[in-house]
Order: structure tokens, then sequence, then C-alpha cells
């Protein structure tokens, strides 16, 4: 038929609404084709959606009438299709909407997309619900060879299914034709337009829920291959999702093998597997803590007398509660800071509460403008270190490498947000591998409330530093207003916590294993004296002694020499340096803890400088 309207005509507006129809049934759906004599130019094709519910009919029809005069874009319900399809390809209202062609894009994002059909075969269940309905084949539950029948009504919108009740069936199943542990199960029939949106009712079989069947209202998706608990996981998670829905074709009643088998599904990367198996394993470890503190509770009265039961439930209760205020206090950014942020910046940060909750009001104000410099300092040695390593050359680089040859002052606060203003925006920057951490680091001050802080705090800093410090009677305001700034930086600067700071103190290369185990010390928390850890690296080119930073995928990057781990000879406390001078003699770096300095007269680190052009 479209082909046939093709010949003479051409369409320029199609609109769609549910509950149109009442006489007929509130949920059908009506799509309104407008059509003009075929011309030489092609019009563009305008698509629109009446929203259901309507909370505002006069808001939908200005949003229609914006649509008929746009050329081009998307409006709230509809969309403009300069390049209007062919006439061997539908036209419902999902498959050419900008944003879930956009979705299905990001999608990519998660790792990897596959056809459902390249996972999964596909099969009905083996008995009709108007089977069940007569009772054909039905056992009862004490029947050794009943199979409890799972029917649509028991998958829940959550993702489960729910117990046997009352009202279950029970039937003789071939074993050939039960479910299996790791079958997903999807019901056929299509919920209705509702609002929030839901997509396909979904749920993974497990063990507990075996023996079990389906009935033909069912889908039963079998791995084809077996697959990652995470991989399941967000299989599952996004079939529930209304995107699923959409791209699954044109809504209707029921759900097809076809539509099912080339539904494109999100495969998790390495990252992201590691991460949901951390979450299933903290999962799973919160649910055995619950079953402990139920078991603590339940033997209030088992004991002989009132004295030792009280006695019992404190003693055994202390590791729980103690537990739960661990874990409550990784909701607190300053503890967050003090114990997973680098070395360099919980040392700051711990100096900052300490001057605060000392009650010395110059020396905390200092302590926050110090703490505030160094976190840029530290994000910024980070950007400087990895774009180098990916050959990639920054602008600001050239105010840093004048400031160091001149000798009398380093490159200080301004230079640093300069630095990470331009990873932000760098065009450059946006080719990067999905893990790779600049894509973290580089949103920092991408944020507008973080890069008015900074520039806050950057004004301060100015201020302190010109003699127009701020007056005792307003220090306490400063105070306040000026860690609230802090915080902010810190805050989006979350991301350090998993970009931890790695010192190898040493590394041995195995020429047949193909890897090197490697020794080192991972500096987060608020003290440099950490226990040494080993692991294995297939890399080596790895060098003792040096600063690495890991990735979420656990790849090393070299830091050296942008940034250095050495012993202060001032303090005698290891600390980390950065260039701070670079005139013709020897090169002055200076320490993120504390601020003192360190001289390297040597050739050889002037010239390592030159490589990496801050000389």
């Amino acid at each position: 038929m479209r082909t046939k309207v093709a010949e003479h005509w051409d369409t320029l507006l199609v609109v769609y609404a549910s509950g149109t129809l009442t006489q007929l049934h509130a949920s059908a759906e009506t799509a309104v084709v407008y059509l003009r004599a075929r011309a030489q130019t092609k019009p563009v094709l305008k698509v629109f959606q009446v929203p259901r519910p309507r909370p505002d009919d006069a808001a939908v029809i200005k949003d229609f009438e914006r649509l008929l005069a746009r050329q081009g874009g998307r409006a709230e319900h509809g969309y403009v299709l300069r390049e209007p399809p062919g006439p061997e390809q539908g036209l419902y209202f999902d498959r050419f909407d900008p944003h879930i062609l956009q979705r299905r894009e990001d999608l990519a994002g998660f790792g990897a997309i596959n056809a459902l059909g390249d996972l999964f075969t596909f099969r009905f269940g083996p008995l009709s619900e108007a089977a069940l309905k007569k009772g054909e084949q039905l056992t009862s539950p004490k029947d050794p060879c009943g199979v409890r029948m799972v029917r649509p009504r028991d998958i829940g919108r959550d993702g489960t299914i729910a117990p046997p009740s009352e009202e279950t069936l029970w039937a003789n199943i071939p074993a050939d034709q039960q479910l299996a542990a790791g079958d997903l199960v999807i019901r056929r029939l299509i919920a209705p337009v509702t609002v929030p949106p839901y997509g396909f009712f979904t749920a993974e079989v497990g063990e507990e829920d075996l023996p079990a069947a389906v009935s033909d209202h069912m889908v039963v998706l079998r791995p084809i291959k077996p697959l990652s608990r995470p991989q399941t996981r967000l299989i599952t998670m996004f079939l529930r999702t209304p995107l699923a829905l959409a791209l699954a074709g044109p809504r209707q009643a029921t759900i097809t093998m076809e539509a099912l088998s080339a539904l494109p599904v999100p495969q998790p990367d390495e990252a992201l597997t590691k991460a949901l198996d951390e979450l299933t394993a903290a999962k799973q470890q919160f649910k055995r803590w619950e079953q402990e503190a139920d078991s603590v509770i339940e033997s209030v009265f088992l004991e002989n007398t009132a004295a030792r039961a009280r006695a019992r439930v404190i003693d055994s209760g202390r590791a729980l509660r103690l537990r739960v205020e661990a874990a409550s206090l990784l909701d607190d950014l300053g503890h967050s800071v003090r114990t997973r942020f680098p070395y360099p910046i919980a040392h700051r940060w711990r100096e900052t509460e300490a001057r605060i909750s000392a009650g010395d009001a110059q020396a905390a104000y200092a302590a926050i403008l110090d703490t505030a410099e160094q976190l840029l300092c530290y994000v910024a040695q980070l950007v400087l270190a990895l774009t180098h390593a990916s050959q990639i050359t920054l602008g600001a680089v050239t105010a840093i490498r004048d400031k160091l040859a001149g000798g009398r002052s380093g490159p200080g606060f301004g230079d640093w947000a300069n630095v990470l203003n331009e990873a932000a925006t760098s065009r450059q920057l946006n080719n990067l591998p999905e893990a790779h951490p600049l894509n973290d680091i580089r949103t920092l001050l991408a944020h507008a409330d973080a890069e008015k802080a900074r520039q806050a705090l950057s004004e301060r800093r100015n201020d302190q530093a010109h003699l127009r410090r701020v007056d005792p009677i307003d220090l306490p305001h400063a105070i306040d207003v000026a860690f609230t700034d802090l915080t902010r930086l810190v805050e989006r600067a979350r991301f350090l916590a998993d970009l931890p700071l790695i010192e190898v103190t040493d590394v041995r290369w195995d020429t047949f294993a193909r890897s090197a185990r490697v020794e080192y010390r991972e500096l987060a928390g608020d003290h440099p004296v950490v226990p040494t850890r080993s692991m294995t690296s297939p890399s080596n080119d790895l060098e003792k002694g040096s600063l690495y930073l890991r990735d979420t995928d656990g790849a090393l990057h070299l830091l050296r020499p942008f940034l250095i781990g050495r012993v202060c000879p001032t303090c005698r406390t290891w600390s980390t340096f950065h260039a701070d001078r670079a005139p013709k003699g020897a090169v002055a770096f200076k320490s993120l803890e504390h601020g003192h300095t360190l001289e390297d007269a040597s050739p050889e680190t002037r010239g390592l400088l030159g490589q990496i052009g801050l000389v």
C-alpha cells in the first residue's frame, strides 16, 4: 500500500494518537496521514505522537503547531525527517525518532552491542493457556513428576518470579521442555501504554525456581553459549526498559520471535563487568549481614537467663554495629578523602580539617587555599602525564614552561586551572577510548558549579598573595565560604578514589610467562606509610621507584617526571614532588604535601624535562 501511495502522493505528516477510538477500545491507536499530490521537490516529513495521558491539551497543541513550522529537528512530541524513508520502510513513531536512534548508538558505550538472536535461542511454552484452563496435563503439587507452570502473571515488573501460591498450576511436562537455570522468560503480551512507561516483563530463572515450565503466552530465551553473570544481568535490566520496547519494532499486542531476535542489546566491557561483579558481591554480603543480625535478634530469649541473653546480644552485635558505622562513614566526604583519595590530596585535606577544628582562623584559611591549589596541581599533573603519553600537546604547557624557566616563582593556581580547562574543552581528547582515565579527569572543571568555585578560590589566593588579606573579623565567614567552595571541587574530584596513585618498589620479569611480578605501595589516604602489595602485569617496561596511575581497567600510566616520589630532604618524610623551577642551573621540585623543595642538578633530569616540553 505504501508503494502504491508513493507513486502519486508525498506524505507530509503522520500523527499518532491513542484513546481516540473509544467505541473500539480505549487503547486503540490511530495514525492520521496527510498526503499531497506528488511534486518534483520532495517535502520534509513530520511525525507527531499525541502523548497519553495528556496533562495539558493546550500545551500539546502548541507543540504540534511548533512542529508544523519547523523544517528540521525535534519538538517535544514529534520530529522532522529531512530525508523521508522509502515506502519499503514502516513509519511507526519510534523507528526514526532522533532520541531513540541516539540512545541506540549510546548502547555501545556499555562495551558492545549484539542482536538478542546472536546470544539466545527462542521458543514458546509447551502448553497453551487454553489447555491449562481446561485442565489438560494438570496434576497436583504433591505429584513427584509435577512441574510448576510459570504464567505471565508470575513475572513481576522488578524482574522476579513470584513464589508458588494456591493458584499455581502444576503439570506433567517432559524434561526437555522444562526451564533451566539461566533461562530468561518474557511475557508475550505487551503491556498497554502506561506512565511511567515500562519495557518487557522479563525475569531470569534461578535454581530456586525449578522445576518449572511456561505456557505459550511466554517466550523462553536460552543462552546459545554460557553468559557471565554481568552479561545476563545487564541484558535482563535492559529488556525491562522502555527503550528495549521502542527498539523492538512497531508496538503490537504481542511480541514476535523476529522482533526479539533482531533486538540490539548491550554487552558490558571489562570495567562494567567488574563493577557489576562487585555490586553483586556487595549485595550478597549485605544479605549475609542481615541474616546474621536477624539471628542475633531472634536469640534474645534462647538463653537461660536474661543476663546471658543481654551479654550475647551486646557481644554478638558489636561486629555488626561496627560494620554499619564503617559503612555509614563512606557517605561522609571527609572520611572518603582521608582514606581513599591519593596521598597528596588526603594529606592536605586532613591538615585543613585539623586547622579548622583547632580554631586558628589564619592557619585554617591558608590551609583551605593551599589544598585547593594542590588539588588542581595534582590533577593537572595527571593531565600533563596522560596527554604526553597519548602524544597530545596542550597549549597551556607553554605558560608553564616559561614560568619554570623564569627561576623566581613557578607555575601556580591559574596555570593548573588553565590545564584543566583546556583539557575539558580539547577536541583532541574527544577520541580517546571510553575507559581512558582522562575522560573522568577532564570533567573536574567542566561543570559550572566547580568552575565557579575554582574562580572564587583563585581570587582569594591572589588576594592573599598580594597582601589583600581578609580582615580578622571577617575570617570566620570567609572560612565557611571558602571551605564550601573547596568541598564542591573535591566532590567533583571523587573520580580520584578510583584512580589510585602507586609507587612501584620492585619488578621481576618472567620471560617465559611473559608477565612481571610487581611489588608496589598504593598511596591512598592521609599517611605515606602503607603496606607493600603485589600484582602481575603484562608490561616489561615498568620502572622501579617511579609513580604510576592505575586506571579502572588495571592499566598503569607512568607519571614520571611530572610527579616523582622522594624522601623530602627537609622533613625526612616521603613526599610527592613536581617541577617548580628550572633555570639554567638545577631543577627545583616542590612537594605537594608541604611545599618543601628538592633540587636536582643532574643533566639527565633537565634533559628529561626537555623531552616532555617543560624546558
